[in-house]
C-alpha cells in the first residue's frame, strides 16, 4: 500500500520537473542559464486529480500545492495529497479480503537562495489507518563554473510506523536514510547532461504484516532482514532539436544488499504544437532480477522467506503521453496552465504464480493525472 503510494508521489514529481525542463529547454533557457544568480522556483499554485488502476488496485484523490517567494530569497511550499485506495490485489484476494482505505499527507518546506546556491529545506508526513510516514529534506545546489555546471546534495530521513489492522499489539518501526549526489553540465547551448546518484539506508520492519510466503504450498508470514542498502546511479541527457522540439535518453541501475538488481531505460520526445500546447511522449523499459530470499514456493523453510512479487522478477514496459497547454497568459504578471498525463504499463512476472490460474501472473496499469497550475 505505502509503496503504491510513493510511487504515484514519484511519477507526480518527475512528470513536473521533466515539463519544467523540457519548458525552458525548449524556450532557450539553457542559452542563458549561466547568466545570474541561483533562483527560486516561481509562485505557483497546483490543483491535481490523480487515477491509478491496475493489478487489482485503484488509487485516487485530489492533491494541492501553493509556493510563495518573499524578498527573492526565501520561497515558502505547503501542499496536500490524498490517496483514496481500493485494494483488491492478487497479493490480497489469495490471503485476505480486498479492503478500503484513505492515506493523507502534508507537507511545509523552503527554499533559500544565496549567491550561486540553492537551499531546500522539507518536513512531510502521511497517515493511513495503518501506517504513518514522517519525512525531511534537505537538499542544496551550487551551480560552478560560471553557470555551466550545477552540483546537488541531499538527504532524507523518514521514520515509519507499522500497524495491521484489528490487532492492537502489532506495532512496528522502520527507518529510512537518503543520500543524494548529482551533477548537471551544459555540454552546448542545446544539450544537456546529469548523472545522479543516490544510497538508502533501510532499518527496522521492512515487510507487510498481511503478506504470506509459501513453503511446500502451505502459507505461512514472511520474514525480511531488518537491514537493508540499496544504491542506484542514473545518467539522462536532454536536447533541444532546434525546430521547437527536444528529445532525452536515460539509464538507469539499481542495485541491494538483498541481491536485487534492476535496470531502467527511456526513451522520449516533446515538442510545441502551436504556441502555447507542449507535447510530450515517451517509451520506457524495465527488468528486475529476484531477490536472494524470493520463491514463489519454497522447497525449505529458511531464516528469511518472502512471496512479495516486487522482489521477483519480472519485466514492465510503459509507454506515457504527456501535454500541457497555456490557457492564459500575461507576462510578468500571471499564467495559467491545464495540464494531463497519461500512461500505460505492462508487468509481466516470471516467478510469480496467479494461484487461481497456476500461470505467471502479469497486468496492465493506467495512471491518469489532471491538474491545473497557475504562476503569478
Amino acid at each position: 500500500m505505502a509503496a503504491i503510494s510513493r510511487w504515484l508521489r514519484f511519477v507526480r514529481a518527475f512528470r513536473q520537473r521533466l515539463l519544467d525542463l523540457l519548458a525552458g529547454l525548449l524556450g532557450g533557457a539553457l542559452a542563458t542559464h549561466g547568466a545570474g544568480a541561483a533562483q527560486l522556483p516561481e509562485d505557483r499554485a497546483d490543483a491535481l486529480l490523480h487515477v491509478y488502476d491496475g493489478g487489482g488496485v485503484r488509487a485516487w484523490g485530489p492533491a494541492l500545492l501553493v509556493r510563495k517567494s518573499l524578498a527573492d530569497k526565501v520561497s515558502l511550499t505547503g501542499s496536500y495529497y490524498a490517496d483514496i485506495v481500493s485494494n483488491a490485489s492478487i497479493d490480497v484476494v489469495t490471503t485476505a479480503s480486498p479492503f478500503k482505505e484513505t492515506r493523507n499527507e502534508y507537507s511545509v518546506g523552503a527554499d533559500y537562495a544565496y549567491r550561486d546556491s540553492l537551499m531546500s529545506l522539507s518536513l512531510a508526513t502521511s497517515r493511513e489507518p495503518d501506517y504513518t510516514a514522517n519525512t525531511v529534506n534537505f537538499d542544496v545546489a551550487q551551480d560552478v563554473f560560471g553557470g555551466m555546471a550545477t552540483v546537488a546534495l541531499g538527504f532524507t530521513r523518514a521514520a515509519d510506523t507499522v500497524k495491521r489492522h484489528n490487532d492492537p499489539t502489532f506495532n512496528e518501526r522502520a527507518t529510512h536514510w537518503r543520500y543524494r549526489l548529482g551533477a548537471t553540465q551544459i555540454l552546448t547551448p542545446r544539450w544537456l547532461a546529469s548523472v545522479n546518484t543516490e544510497i538508502v539506508a533501510d532499518d527496522g520492519y521492512l515487510g507487510s504484516p498481511y503478506r504470506a510466503a509459501r513453503v511446500f504450498g502451505a502459507a505461512v508470514p514472511e520474514r525480511l532482514p531488518t537491514t537493508r542498502t540499496s544504491r542506484a546511479v542514473q545518467f539522462r541527457v536532454v536536447g533541444d532539436l532546434g525546430k521547437r522540439d527536444a528529445m532525452r535518453a536515460e539509464y538507469r541501475y539499481f542495485w541491494d544488499t538483498w541481491n536485487v538488481r534492476a535496470h531502467t531505460a527511456e526513451l522520449g520526445y516533446s515538442r510545441y504544437l502551436g504556441a502555447d500546447l507542449l507535447a510530450d511522449g515517451y517509451l520506457r523499459f524495465n527488468s528486475q532480477r529476484r531477490a536472494l530470499f524470493y520463491s514463489d514456493n519454497f522447497t525449505t523453510e529458511t531464516t528469511y522467506i518472502t512471496r512479495n512479487r516486487q522482489l521477483g522478477t519480472f519485466t514492465s514496459i510503459g509507454v506515457g503521453f504527456k501535454a500541457s497547454y497555456t490557457a492564459k497568459k500575461q507576462p510578468g504578471r500571471y499564467e495559467i496552465k491545464f495540464n494531463t498525463a497519461y500512461e500505460l504499463l505492462h508487468f509481466k512476472y516470471s516467478d510469480f504464480t496467479d494461484l487461481r490460474t497456476g500461470s505467471p501472473y502479469s497486468f496492465n496499469a493506467n495512471v491518469l493525472e489532471v491538474f491545473v497550475t497557475a504562476n503569478f
